[in-house]
């Protein structure tokens, strides 16, 4: 059996929305894209959604937005996807790494007072794998200091801190709709804030600075002069991207409850086995389980994680690793003077960590095959 590590879950809606764009002949950034935007934010709650190509792209807006300067400081986790910190490399601004937890690999909230300096402006926490990050001892900092708060919610749709909606929380939040996500559109993001400005800022600077967006200017009421008003970016995402949203969005609780079911299945397999470490999900939030992290005890087994991966790839089961700590990658080694010894969370959790398939449409035979060679190949290489 082949199962990889992720499969995207795309039906005949998705398949006719995309369609209905290209028979309509529009196909940038237009009505299926405002529709996409209005549903949104409708789902999330939130004042504004902007679409965007990329959560990176909203990130990087998001940071344009509230002023980021170069030599600015920003926090956020040493464990993470490079965009987090590349954004804010963007503008000559200086990443400050911050060590995760060890049993949720979020960002550890009592080690960012103590790295804030007067030059620290923003706060981008992680939601990783769905589960949102400390957002009230984060929040707390972010007043006491003046700091702005962005979301980096790539993983974290949907997902509830507390009753509370992420997107909802922050300043701005930036979602993924990369390949693999819980909402995939092949690549895209959206922007969410409850801020007017900052909102219509975005609006502008994912189009090149122009005035009018190409909608507007080529409707029956449009015209084809227009202003540059912002040096910007060519972010704007498409009707086609967005036709692919709009029906993913319809089933995106259900898609997050397949996910769900996946999660506790393998957590139901695996615990008490103690060769695994569980991930763990904290009781006043809820995850969107875009990830499946399990931790190897090393320590009770002859092979390493890179090993175990080699075993689980031979055996037909795709696996991978979220995520190679930034501190370890050339470029962060080069231009920051990061220490290894201050991230030992985080390189306690690399040298364990894999990620298992978890994707809507995974049949209960393939999730027992997963369960059934990790079980194996623990009790093959067990001390």
């Amino acid at each position: 059996m082949q199962i990889p590590f992720h499969r995207p879950y795309i039906t005949d809606e998705e398949i006719n929305e995309v369609i209905d764009s290209l028979k309509k002949g529009w196909i940038t950034m237009g009505k299926k894209t405002i529709d996409f935007e209005s549903k949104f934010k409708d789902y999330i709650g939130s004042k504004n959604a902007i679409a965007v190509n990329s959560c990176t792209a909203g990130l990087h807006l998001a940071l344009r937005a509230i002023g980021l300067k170069e030599g600015d400081e920003v926090i956020v986790p040493a464990t993470t996807f490079v965009a987090t910190a590349e954004v804010v490399n963007y503008f000559k601004a200086k990443p400050v790494l911050i060590d995760i937890e060890k049993d949720t690999h979020l960002i550890d909230a009592s080690k960012i007072e103590e790295k804030i300096t007067p030059k620290t402006k923003v706060i981008i926490p992680v939601h990783f794998s769905g589960q949102p990050a400390d957002m009230d001892e984060i929040l707390e900092i972010a007043k006491k200091y003046n700091l702005y708060f962005i979301e980096d919610a790539a993983h974290a749709l949907p997902a509830w801190y507390k009753d509370k909606k992420i997107g909802t929380i922050g300043d701005l939040t930036a979602f993924s709709f990369y390949a693999t996500k819980t909402l995939a559109t092949g690549e895209g993001g959206m922007v969410t804030t409850e801020k007017d400005e900052w909102a219509e800022k975005i609006r502008i600077l994912r189009l090149h600075g122009i005035s009018k967006d190409a909608w507007k200017r080529y409707s029956k009421e449009g015209s084809w002069e227009y202003d540059v008003i912002e040096n910007g970016y060519k972010y704007n995402t498409t009707d086609i991207n967005s036709a692919l949203g709009l029906a993913q969005l319809n089933k995106l609780e259900w898609m997050w409850k397949e996910r769900e079911k996946i999660a506790n299945l393998y957590n139901k397999a695996f615990t008490g086995c103690e060769e695994l470490i569980l991930y763990k999900v904290k009781e006043d939030r809820i995850s969107s389980w875009h990830l499946y992290p399990l931790k190897l005890n090393i320590e009770a087994l002859k092979i390493d994680r890179n090993q175990f991966i080699e075993e689980l790839k031979n055996r037909g089961v795709g696996t991978s690793v979220h995520f190679i700590p930034l501190y370890r990658f050339s470029y962060y080694k080069n231009h920051f003077n990061y220490k290894v010894e201050d991230f030992l969370n985080s390189e306690w959790i690399f040298e364990r960590v894999i990620s298992l398939p978890i994707f809507p449409g995974m049949n209960l035979e393939e999730i027992n095959y997963v369960i059934e060679n990790v079980i194996d190949i623990v009790k093959k290489y067990k001390r």
